[in-house]
């Protein structure tokens, strides 16, 4: 009975220590709404431009889902807020700091904005053209689709 004793509050304390090593959701910024569909994507690009993760996440619903290439879906605010963390690292590491999205063209059905982009850049070869579809609720950014592949980025030597 000793034997069986022991072995379960070990057991017990290891859940607990594996509970207690598992990281604590980040802290979202919060949420801030726009004033009309092309408001919450200027936000987004000009956020994005000024690799300000607090103004990216400010503009999720808890129901965000962001759609990217290659069938990967974000779904949820503090999935999308993770997401963003990598984005907003510099060039060099992968993100886009240094880089400047610029809208080539865009065309609002709706609340629902799409636009060809591009990124430009002085460490870039040429610049990367993609095009991306926001879908706006209640002045917030309820889904993405995306064609950014950060990999296709060329970049110089």
């Amino acid at each position: 009975m000793r034997l069986c004793t022991v072995f379960l509050l070990t057991a017990l304390g290891s859940v607990h220590l594996l509970e207690a090593q598992k990281p604590a959701p980040m802290k979202l910024p919060p949420m801030k709404k726009q004033a009309n569909p092309t408001a919450v994507v200027d936000e987004h690009l000009d956020a994005l431009n000024k690799c300000d993760w607090n103004r990216l996440v400010a503009q999720f619903p808890d129901n965000v889902e962001i759609f990217l290439p290659r069938g990967v879906d974000v779904i949820g605010r503090q999935k999308a807020g993770e997401l963003f963390q990598n984005v907003v690292k510099p060039a060099k590491e992968g993100g886009v700091c240094g880089l400047k999205f610029e809208k080539v063209h865009s065309m609002l059905v709706g609340d629902t904005l799409t636009i060809h982009w591009r990124i430009v850049g002085a460490g870039l070869v040429e610049p990367y053209h993609g095009t991306d579809a926001y879908i706006t609720k209640d002045g917030m950014m309820a889904a993405q689709v995306t064609t950014f592949v950060r990999g296709d980025v060329k970049e110089k030597k």
